[in-house]
């Protein structure tokens, strides 16, 4: 009777064992998650390059004693003073109808920007919003304020920065939503007027429906590497947390190499992708 209760034992724990390992064991990679991957680091290429925009856009203003328009082939930038002080200072950075840029981007309608103080004065805020605007026929919408907390622990300048009502419109009116709020630590460039050098490390999370309509929850678990000269993120790595799927992660790099690579994972499967200002379901040039 001890032998069988031992052997029934020693069945009942191989079962435990086994059902715990089956656990453990992660899904392989499926579509639905390389097409959220392809969904974020493609939008994430979009309002960064509004961001950029917001930067230099922000030099410009602060460079300026009076309202004036820059007059030139593509875009033509205006800002005026909508009070009687000198702050607070309305931007508009309009390509019109639709202009190819240095880096053949395609862009067109607007870009409005409000700035309530000069940008390296904390408490400063800046409000970016779109009008009918569009980056290679994807329409842009939503609205992101960035504001200055001052310098951290690390005597690094941080700013916050919330999209609310983030949307992208595809030709076949199919769309991706976001929003995020974040805080962006510059590393290098701060304090200097030139935009191209500037640095920053990106932390936060995101949220919104994929291409698909799934609903996602982005969270960066090593800090994203931003810098003004690559086209696109350098390093970080974010969680993705999608609606049905089992998480897996994006990881852009090791924060050194400007390339347009990044590599999805889960457990031992892994996938490299191709960064890019065209979506994968969007014909090239359409």
């Amino acid at each position: 009777m001890n032998k069988m209760k031992t052997k029934s034992i020693v069945l009942l724990m191989a079962l435990i064992m086994a059902v715990v390992i089956s656990c453990q064991k992660t899904e392989p990679l499926e579509t639905s998650s390389v097409e959220a991957a392809d969904d974020a680091t493609f939008t994430e290429t979009l309002f960064d390059d509004a961001f950029a925009s917001l930067e230099i856009a922000s030099l410009f203003v602060e460079g300026g004693t009076k309202s004036s328009t820059v007059i030139d082939s593509c875009p033509l930038i205006t800002f005026t003073f909508p009070g009687e002080g000198s702050w607070p200072r309305n931007v508009v950075i309009d390509y019109g109808e639709g202009c190819q840029g240095l880096d053949n981007i395609v862009r067109s309608g607007k870009i409005n920007i409000t700035l309530s103080a000069p940008r390296k004065e904390v408490g400063s805020v800046r409000i970016l919003s779109f009008e009918n605007y569009y980056f290679n026929d994807v329409k842009i919408e939503g609205t992101k304020t960035v504001e200055n907390l001052g310098p951290n622990n690390s005597s690094n300048v941080v700013f916050s920065c919330t999209l609310a009502g983030g949307k992208i419109t595809f030709p076949n009116d199919s769309t991706i939503e976001r929003s995020f709020e974040r805080e962006r630590e510059y590393e290098a460039g701060y304090s200097t007027w030139n935009p191209w050098d500037d640095k920053c490390l990106i932390t936060g999370t995101t949220t919104g429906k994929t291409y698909s309509g799934l609903s996602f929850t982005h969270t960066i678990t090593n800090a994203l590497v931003w810098e003004a000269t690559c086209r696109f993120i350098l390093g970080g790595t974010i969680r993705f947390d999608l609606e049905g799927i089992e998480p897996f992660s994006l990881d852009y790099g090791d924060g050194t190499t400007c390339d347009a690579k990044a590599v999805i994972s889960r457990g031992d499967d892994s996938k490299e992708i191709t960064l890019g200002f065209w979506h994968p379901k969007m014909p090239v040039g359409k």
